[in-house]
Parts: C-alpha cells; sequence; structure tokens
C-alpha cells in the first residue's frame, strides 16, 4: 500500500487499486506520499500541497472500460482532491479524464477516466495528482491528528 501524509494538516493516503473481474489489477506506482500544509500568514488560508509523482497503470480489456476511484478516511478533517492527467499508451490518448475528483470518506465510486477503448493487452497509465488543502477554521493536525485516506481505483465495464 501507499500513503499519502498531510502535515501541518497532515493527510496519510493508502492507494489500492481493483481490477475488473478476471482482468489483471491494475498498478498504482510512485511510493509513499507526503503532502505537507504548512501554516499560513497571518489572516490568509494555508497554501495547498500537489504531489504527481504517481501513476495508475492499468490493462485495457476487450470492452469499453471505464476506472473508479472512492476513498476511505475515518474522521476525515481536512481536504483531498485528485486528478487524472496524461492518459496514454505509448504516446497515443486512451481515455478520458473526469474533472478533479473531491475524495470524501464513505463516498461512492466516482468516475475517474472514462471511455477507455479496447482492445485488451495494451497497457494504459495516467498520471495521479492530488492535491490537499485546509483552511483555518478545520484546525491542523497537531491539535486533531492526521487524515488518513485510503484511495481504491477500480477498472469496471462501461
Amino acid at each position: 500500500m501507499r500513503h499519502i501524509l498531510f502535515t501541518g494538516i497532515l493527510l496519510a493516503l493508502a492507494l489500492a487499486a481493483l481490477p475488473v473481474r478476471g482482468a489483471a489489477q491494475p498498478l498504482v506506482t510512485g511510493g509513499n506520499l507526503v503532502l505537507q500544509i504548512t501554516a499560513a500568514l497571518l489572516g490568509q488560508e494555508p497554501a495547498m500541497a500537489t504531489n504527481s509523482q504517481c501513476t495508475l497503470e492499468w490493462q485495457k480489456e476487450h470492452v469499453v472500460t471505464k476506472v473508479t476511484v472512492s476513498t476511505t478516511c475515518p474522521g476525515q478533517r481536512f481536504t483531498l482532491r485528485v486528478l487524472a492527467t496524461n492518459i496514454s499508451r505509448r504516446g497515443g490518448i486512451e481515455g478520458i479524464a473526469a474533472p478533479e475528483v473531491t475524495l470524501q470518506d464513505g463516498m461512492p465510486a466516482m468516475d475517474f477516466i472514462t471511455d477507455v477503448p479496447p482492445p485488451g493487452s495494451l497497457n494504459t497509465s495516467a498520471t495521479l495528482q492530488y492535491t490537499a488543502s485546509a483552511t483555518f477554521s478545520q484546525g491542523n493536525s497537531t491539535e486533531l491528528g492526521n487524515d488518513l485516506h485510503t484511495v481504491t481505483y477500480t477498472v469496471v465495464a462501461q
């Protein structure tokens, strides 16, 4: 599992990927992530933290598929969003990225990448861009604890 840690307002993220029935499991690469939001200047909100070092890779199927995303983060206090960028297969465009998804604890799976065309046996990938943010009124992880997200990506028939 991968982790994203959000400090100052600290966010830890464990990444998981689930396969289409009978398909190879998608793979999240990029190592453990730490997203740290530092203190803000007096009268301002804390600056967002962004990380694009993870990649989601999956094998295309023999039907049109999509990738969904969901998260579990008991006691979530801060905001985490994810965006798919650079969706490709050796230079070709392979699917359509949904708008940036705000990850909320217990949310249903949301469309993340749609219209991934067949055929199978061709690998496709996307860069995962995570953005963590917090407001002054949400508090901080020193006093409230860190957010630990388990983000799940699933490839399903569309």
